[in-house]
């Protein structure tokens, strides 16, 4: 009885709200996936005219391979360029193309930001969505969520859907092809999932869902980072090298699926709303998601009280494979603190996920702990050079 008892405090959750999941209806990840779509397609009845968005790489890497798998099963779709960013009027014009061909579903294939318009186009249509991200570069592409920017990349908004995709095809062939850094992004949305869901159980707070964070769901999130720490050095050396490996396989699965439930089921904090604060910055435009958020799950866990004995370890690991741990990594070199006041505020507005936390968040304290953390980066990357100097002189 004891177990059961702990196993339920865990959750923090008690009986006061119900415990709420989600996830994709399918999910299919491997080497070269792609051509499993239109079979994956007919398996789950999602139609038979579809609207494909997709990046300009998408574009280079896959038309020849939508043709055939598509073609084969009779699936006609008008195939469109992304413009860039997930904005209201990408949306708009995206939704157009698909009302005009009368699109039964829509399909996105790219980054982050073209699974989010697909995401979005498709729930104002009210139809089936399919998702093939082509880098393994944030926890989106499982998502009911859309993250919606200005023209200017500032961040704007979250929609919110009724449901996740239908289906999320991960060709990790592709994938293999992509910047490596955009593998590292993912790490670095992936990094942050177990500590949010954490705190948001911690504090009794409701979850991305409106409901308790499940055992299955926190579970997940653990399992991602345990992934992270073992597999993440071995699978930047696969797509260094263009290579599928089942390193890469697993980061993949981390990053796509494991923080895609976890983040959603499980919850987001203070690391989140950092990113968003970040965005009000024109300087950080030019960096990925997961690089902010990286940096951001550093001030929550300042702010948080934490130790060094649980900071120096994500110290530790951005700084190997390469994720930001300074302001100065993600374009901030100038400490203007009138700046980071905007950052700050940015970060407490009503609604963000900031306030998770088991007590109140302000500006103030956002700001203080940025400072904190930031200095925190520069000491450890001291220590790095001080360490590779007394190396070199032995």
């Amino acid at each position: 009885m004891a177990r059961l008892i702990n196993a339920v405090d865990r959750t923090g959750k008690g009986f006061a709200m119900l415990s709420v999941f989600c996830s994709p209806t399918r999910y299919v990840q491997g080497r070269d996936a792609t051509a499993s779509l239109g079979s994956e397609i007919e398996k789950l009845g999602l139609g038979k005219k579809a609207c494909l968005v997709a990046s300009r790489s998408a574009l280079k890497l896959l038309t020849d391979t939508w043709k055939a798998t598509l073609t084969a099963h009779n699936i006609s779709y008008a195939l469109t360029e992304f413009g860039g960013e997930c904005s209201r009027a990408e949306i708009d014009r995206i939704k157009s193309i698909a009302t005009e061909n009368k699109s039964e579903l829509v399909i996105g294939a790219g980054g982050g930001k073209v699974l989010d318009t697909a995401r979005a186009v498709a729930s104002e249509l009210d139809v089936p969505v399919v998702n093939c991200p082509t880098a393994a570069s944030s926890d989106s592409p499982c998502s009911a969520l859309s993250v919606v920017y200005t023209e200017s990349g500032e961040f704007s908004t979250y929609l919110f859907y009724k449901k996740n995709p239908e289906l999320v095809v991960v060709d990790t062939s592709v994938i293999a092809q992509a910047p490596v850094r955009l593998l590292i992004a993912g790490m670095g949305d992936a990094l942050a999932t177990m500590f949010e869901a954490q705190t948001v159980i911690n504090a009794g707070k409701k979850n991305q869902l409106g409901g308790a964070t499940s055992l299955s769901a926190l579970a997940l999130a653990e399992v991602c980072y345990k992934t992270l720490i073992n597999d993440s050095i071995e699978a930047i050396d696969a797509v260094s090298n263009r290579a599928v490996t089942p390193a890469l396989e697993r980061i993949v699965e981390a990053n796509t699926l494991l923080s895609g439930l976890g983040f959603e089921s499980g919850g987001l904090a203070v690391a989140h709303s950092v990113h968003n604060g970040l965005t009000v910055l024109s300087e950080t435009h030019n960096y990925y998601h997961g690089e902010k958020v990286a940096f951001g799950l550093l001030v929550q866990l300042v702010m948080e009280g934490k130790g060094l004995d649980l900071i120096s370890p994500i110290l530790e690991y951005c700084s190997d494979v390469g994720l930001p741990i300074t302001l100065g990594e993600i374009g901030i070199n100038d400490l203007n603190r009138e700046s980071l006041r905007r950052v700050a505020e940015r970060t407490v507005m009503e609604g963000e996920t900031a306030h998770n936390e088991p007590f109140e968040v302000t500006s103030p304290m956002v700001f203080d702990a940025i400072i904190t953390a930031d200095a925190l980066g520069r000491r450890y990357k001291e220590s790095e050079i001080v360490e590779a100097i007394a190396k070199v002189a032995l």
